[in-house]
């Protein structure tokens, strides 16, 4: 394991232990939750430029969307951030500003969540279609 793996690895613990006191409960599970769906919406355009969605929900159900929502609005700008290193890690380039946000949904089970992710109205779908296309620049 190289020197920078091995830090990666340490600050990637710290996070998750910083987050655990924040919050009370371990965020690994819903993080890989986005960087699957991050991952699995990845377009590749040329050799060396992959796009990715830039807007992200994450729905979950009451009693977990008080939980970590609790300390203020800060779990959406952590999530934020943990998959903003996620995709510098991959290289992915994001279609827009990305955004993550977090709410309540009656139609998620207690202890569960749903991730889905889109690109941000503002942002042309076509343009993002387009930008996949072979052949283009």
């Amino acid at each position: 394991m190289s020197a920078l793996s091995a830090l990666e690895k340490t600050l990637e613990n710290r996070w998750q232990a910083l987050w655990a006191r924040m919050f009370g409960r371990d965020p690994v599970e819903l993080v890989d939750a986005l960087r699957h769906e991050c991952d699995s919406n990845a377009v590749v355009c040329r050799a060396g430029r992959v796009l990715v969605p830039n807007a992200y929900d994450v729905e979950l159900a009451g009693p977990v969307h008080e939980e970590l929502t609790r300390g203020g609005g800060r779990v959406g700008q952590l999530l934020t951030d943990r998959l903003a290193r996620h995709a510098a890690r991959h290289g992915y380039e994001w279609a827009g500003p990305l955004a993550v946000h977090v709410r309540r949904s009656a139609e998620v089970p207690n202890g569960r969540y749903r991730v889905a992710s889109s690109v941000m109205p503002h942002v042309s779908a076509d343009g993002f279609q387009r930008a996949a296309a072979p052949g283009r620049s």
